[in-house]
């Protein structure tokens, strides 16, 4: 049992990758899965959810904080499906919502650029240097959205377990690769795997729902108790925690909603 990122451009096989290697794994392969769920619960039109994941700097310019609730909400459905274990997901985001979390195995998959190139021009009906060009943005839109919000650079291979280079080797070697590597004793879930997941997941549902609701709180989860710290005046204690533990009353995954209220400095 586990749980698979696939980090990928555009081009460079990394879907066909991922749906081959969740074949032969029988495990669920999914992508747009995360944004189709999260635009229908929480009725956000999709376009939006992927320009959020995206164009993260002018997204995040043009849309202020918005951007940053469109992300929590698809935190929170990505987080959700990898509960299940035997997943494979493919796409942007996915390394970054689990990178503290052992037991996962984080894959970068990359092509020459010549071979991209040629895809560009066939599937758009484009010019070489157009494709180019189109590319070089896509691939630096990538890199901002990621430096953006989490400052890490998506090509910086220390956010990978393995990276591999689609050029000598093939598709099919890709996923024999990978198939043999995931199967081992490391990439296996474990309890301690699971509960940090589970926790991860409890701390965005949390977070997605007093998002807007509760300024200046920061949520996390540890051991199914959610943690809600909020840098306020003392004087608002009473009133913000009675509202936090009102809109989280239905959260039943939780053990526990505890409140701290973390006082404004003075000078």
């Amino acid at each position: 049992m586990g749980v698979i990122t696939i980090s990928r451009g555009s081009y460079s096989k990394g879907k066909e990758i991922a749906e081959k290697l969740s074949g032969i794994l029988k495990y669920e392969c999914f992508s747009r899965d995360v944004l189709l769920e999260a635009s229908a619960h929480f009725n956000i039109p999709e376009l939006k959810l992927v320009r959020a994941i995206h164009d993260a700097p002018s997204f995040l310019e043009h849309f202020g904080h918005r951007s940053e609730k469109y992300i929590i909400y698809i935190r929170e459905a990505f987080l959700e499906h990898i509960q299940k274990d035997n997943v494979v997901y493919h796409g942007l985001a996915g390394q970054f919502f689990i990178k503290d979390i052992p037991n996962v195995l984080k894959v970068r998959i990359v092509a020459n650029i010549e071979d991209r190139v040629k895809e560009e021009m066939k599937r758009e009906h484009v010019s070489e240097k157009e494709a180019h060009r189109l590319l070089s943005k896509d691939d630096e839109e990538r890199r901002k959205w990621s430096m953006s919000l989490y400052g890490i650079d998506t090509k910086d291979p220390s956010l990978y377990d393995v990276v591999l280079h689609i050029d000598n080797l093939k598709v099919d070697d890709a996923v024999d690769i990978l198939s043999g590597i995931a199967k081992r004793p490391c990439f296996q879930t474990t309890n301690e795997s699971r509960a940090m997941i589970n926790d991860a997941y409890l701390a965005a549902k949390a977070g997605s729902i007093i998002y807007g609701k509760i300024p200046a709180a920061e949520v996390t989860c540890k051991n199914s108790i959610v943690y809600i710290n909020i840098d306020t005046t003392l004087s608002l204690e009473k009133e913000l925690t009675d509202k936090v533990n009102n809109l989280l009353k239905d959260l039943d995954e939780a053990k526990e909603v505890r409140v701290k209220i973390i006082p404004f400095e003075t000078g």
